[in-house]
């Protein structure tokens, strides 16, 4: 994941500079689209990117209240929401797509 983290910054940064090779934008089969970066968006539906299989949406973490062990405890939450084309793949699968990407988000060090 780290690894992936700094390749994809290190190509969003040269596309935002002009520099990124066509090779390096084209040929994907996912997108993630953030827009909880702005801070007033809470969640959203996104369209895939054909010929794409998929696209995640993401929204802003919210600083709430949850409720760990019994005890209301302050907490983070996210939505996040997941296009998928059902040419390609189905909602369960789907479903447990989102669901690892839950668990590794809530335990990164897993």
């Amino acid at each position: 994941m780290a690894q992936i983290a700094r390749e994809a910054r290190d190509i969003a940064t040269r596309a935002k500079n002009g520099k990124a090779r066509p090779e390096e934008l084209q040929g994907s089969t996912f997108t993630i689209s953030n827009l909880g970066m702005f801070g007033e968006v809470d969640s959203f539906a996104a369209i895939i990117n054909p010929p794409e299989a998929a696209i995640l949406a993401v929204g802003t973490t919210r600083d709430v209240p949850v409720v760990k062990n019994g005890q209301i405890v302050p907490g983070k939450t996210m939505k996040i929401t997941l296009s998928a084309d059902h040419r390609v793949t189905d909602g369960a699968e789907a479903a447990k797509f989102l669901a690892e990407v839950k668990r590794n988000l809530e335990e990164p060090l897993r």
